[in-house]
């Protein structure tokens, strides 16, 4: 072969070499964007989405996002793999706007995004545009509405989730327990509602679904969480307690349907005789049709609620004796028909110690009324029989259903405890509810606190404000043990609401109501929505209690009255611990801060000071700071009537016991909720 037929091919396999190497570096240029853009056009398309404070300064569209030699970033906040653009981490940065999802799909190397802790608004966008995405962090944020299943759907990648600290409401999307990589899901302190769907990955390592309304059962597939995952829900099973089941129910419809398969006879005959045994039952709740109003038979369904309105007007005898059914087996010698129109509109007993009387006995009772809070009414029921019992009128409970409503009063019937006062009945009507319990003659600790001082009352001693305050802390601590699952187990602590008995024992009442008040109304006038991080994060925790207890610690030292608590709405920035933190030294040596009217101080100051440093923890604004219920209840047994005496217990307070009783005209006050 001649020299220049070799040095033809040559030049000619030198000249494709060439070309070929051209080619891969346009391809190698040309290929990140699907849509033909740059990733520079792309990632500058995104940014105009978001209102920024410089979080994209640096993106210049001369410079391209990735350097693909260094495999490092350019522009700051852009995360480079393989000289390509990999994710987006926007945490901090002061956003607001929307994600533009349309722009990030043309990347098609994307795989990670963070926009934590920022101020973005609006729905949730579609991801699922997004199809490798594998990492998501979305929380701290300010999106909202409803999640569809779409923006999930076909996520075969997604491996972390982390919508936390929002405001996403509707149920969870059921998609999630359907994508096979996810490992981790966040979605706790929302206002998600309904059933947790099933959850079927095996990987799953953390999630967390606490501080939303769900209820209902835990799926099984996430029975290994802690329980602290499904805390703040009206949740059961897994790790918490066992959902209430009823057998009876699906027994005797097995019962019947056997009965009816082998006796169709017997079988009519016995559903009869149950149908008419269930009506008849002292706790079944009956209609409020039930009273007749004229000789025809006629029924009048809102007779109670127009008789609890004479009540309020003050009338003492409410119903006359028309009103009251004929219990007679013939009644009036009406028959069957009228025996039917007059079934006795009866209350529902939570407690079987106490003696069972039924709605009307109520209400011909020898009323008084004690006073009208911002939920409804209280008053005071003289039954003929002997006892006395208050009821409680609430107007603001109408958007829980009947079902949801009972279950709760059956749970609240199961507590016992020396400190709490326990709902002993009650009655169910769409539009208003009514609580019974029994009547407690010492008045509550804010008369003793305030309205003694006003009249010339002796003031509680020192000995005796301790004793309540930790009466008051037991009550609280058997709450959170007990109703586990709700985020303020009493949601509405104040000295109103703490009633002292004869040997001022404290007695708390009006507690774990949030899950039946209605949302709108709780959050105007309830205690709990009043505390800082309600104010500052539009949110409860379950430290709420203790912020309410550390300010009602503060108000029985101080005798000051916590008026942010008269508020309509989120408490003001000056509460009563803001005021205690103001006047005391910085050695918390200033005893001036203590009621001066306060008696048994002598050899007390280190202890009471003691106490005033536990209130003030109890209220630190820092919530990770802030003690906790059982902490709380430790520091507070700790703290003795004199200062160095562990065994010390003063007779001063069992001597003024007898002589600290209220006059006649001071005896009737209000009981507000």
């Amino acid at each position: 072969m001649s020299v220049a037929h070799r040095y033809s091919n040559h030049s000619r396999h030198h000249h494709y070499d060439h070309l070929l190497f051209a080619v891969l570096l346009l391809a190698a240029f040309a290929v990140p964007a699907k849509s033909g853009n740059s990733e520079a056009e792309i990632l500058l398309r995104f940014s105009k989405s978001l209102q920024q404070n410089g979080a994209f300064a640096n993106w210049n569209p001369n410079v391209q996002p990735c350097n693909k030699t260094t495999d490092k970033s350019n522009w700051a906040n852009v995360i480079c793999e393989n000289g390509f653009v990999f994710g987006l981490q926007l945490e901090n940065k002061g956003l607001s706007g929307t994600i533009d999802v349309d722009a990030l799909k043309d990347l098609p190397n994307f795989r990670t995004i963070s926009v934590m802790n920022n101020n973005i608004e609006g729905p949730l966008p579609t991801l699922s545009k997004v199809a490798g995405l594998k990492t998501a962090y979305f929380s701290n944020n300010k999106f909202s509405g409803e999640i569809d299943n779409n923006v999930f759907e076909g996520m075969h990648w997604l491996k972390k989730l982390h919508l936390e600290h929002n405001q996403f409401t509707g149920k969870i999307p059921s998609v999630l327990g359907k994508l096979p990589k996810l490992t981790e899901l966040r979605l706790e302190n929302n206002k998600f509602v309904g059933q947790i769907p099933d959850f079927n990955q095996e990987r799953l390592m953390d999630m967390n679904f606490s501080n939303n309304s769900l209820e209902g059962p835990i799926p099984r597939g996430l029975y290994n969480l802690k329980a602290s995952a499904f805390e703040g829900n009206d949740l059961c099973d897994g790790p918490l307690t066992k959902c209430s089941s009823e057998p009876k129910i699906a027994l005797w419809t097995i019962i019947l349907v056997v009965i009816v398969v082998v006796a169709a006879i017997a079988a009519i005959v016995v559903v009869i005789i149950i149908l008419r045994q269930r009506k008849q039952t002292p706790e079944m709740e009956t209609r409020a049709t039930a009273l007749p109003t004229g000789a025809g038979g006629a029924t009048n369904p809102k007779v109670p609620s127009a008789d609890l309105d004479r009540m309020e007007q003050g009338s003492s005898q409410v119903m006359a004796s028309a009103a009251v059914p004929d219990r007679s087996p013939e009644g009036a010698g009406g028959g069957n028909k009228k025996h039917e129109t007059q079934a006795v509109q009866k209350l529902l007993f939570l407690k079987d110690d106490i003696e069972k009387f039924d709605l009307p006995d109520l209400l011909k009772a020898s009323a008084e009324i004690l006073g009208s809070g911002v939920f409804g009414s209280t008053y005071k029921a003289a039954l003929n029989t002997g006892p006395v019992m208050v009821v409680k009128r609430f107007r603001q409970m109408n958007n829980v259903g009947k079902e949801d409503f009972h279950e709760h009063m059956r749970r609240l019937g199961r507590l016992s405890h020396k400190n709490l006062l326990p709902v002993v009945a009650f009655y169910y009507r769409k539009e208003e509810k009514l609580l019974v319990s029994e009547y407690v003659n010492n008045v509550s600790l804010a008369v003793h606190l305030h309205g003694n001082k006003s009249r010339g009352q002796p003031s509680l001693d020192w000995p005796t404000r301790l004793k309540i305050i930790k009466g008051v802390a037991k009550g609280l601590l058997y709450l959170y043990n007990e109703l586990p699952s709700l985020t303020a187990p009493h949601g509405h602590l104040k000295s109103s609401n703490v009633l002292l008995n004869e040997s001022y024992e404290p007695l708390l009442t009006d507690y774990a109501l949030l899950p039946v008040v209605n949302l709108e109304h709780a959050q105007e006038h309830m205690i709990a929505y009043k505390s800082p991080e309600f104010k500052h994060s539009g949110r409860i925790t379950r430290k709420n209690d203790v912020w309410t207890l550390g300010i009602l610690i503060l108000e029985i030292i101080t005798g000051k009255f916590p008026s942010n608590f008269l508020q309509q709405g989120k408490g003001s920035d000056t509460d009563l611990a803001t005021w205690v933190r103001s006047v005391v030294n910085e050695d918390m040596s200033d005893v001036e801060v203590f009621e001066k009217d306060m008696r048994g101080t002598k050899n007390a100051e280190g202890e009471m000071m003691k106490l005033l440093k536990i209130g003030l923890g109890c209220c630190n604004l820092d919530i990770d700071k802030r003690f906790d219920m059982k902490e709380a209840m430790e520091r507070i047994e700790e703290v003795k009537e004199r200062d160095g005496d562990d065994d010390f217990y003063s007779s001063y307070a069992s001597e003024a016991d007898s002589t600290r009783g209220l006059s006649d005209d001071f005896s009737q006050v209000p009981m507000n909720i």
